[in-house]
């Protein structure tokens, strides 16, 4: 399956990895390796993804307070916000 991402996305995940790189620059490659997999998995099972009201499906990092929300689309998959599993349900639900 083909994954595209939402141009927030990158917004995202930079400002993610600005804080754990902060904290720690293996905690920085840990997201980053956390999320790459995830992504990976999602993509290759996206049927086992908790599916939402909005039609759209979510995924949650292993290690990390964080989540990824995606579309389904005939052979992709589009990302449309990592977001941390604290930040309000509405948070980048109108991205497309």
């Amino acid at each position: 399956m083909r994954v595209v991402y939402h141009p927030g996305v990158q917004r995202d995940v930079s400002a993610i990895l600005r804080y754990y790189d902060g904290v720690s620059k293996k905690l920085g490659d840990d997201f980053w390796a956390d999320f790459r997999a995830g992504v990976e998995r999602a993509a290759e099972h996206p049927e086992r993804c908790h599916a939402l009201e909005s039609g759209l499906r979510r995924f949650n990092l292993k290690r990390f307070p964080y989540h990824f929300l995606f579309r389904l689309r005939p052979d992709t998959m589009r990302i449309t916000v990592v977001r941390h599993h604290k930040r309000h349900p509405r948070v980048g639900l109108s991205r497309r």
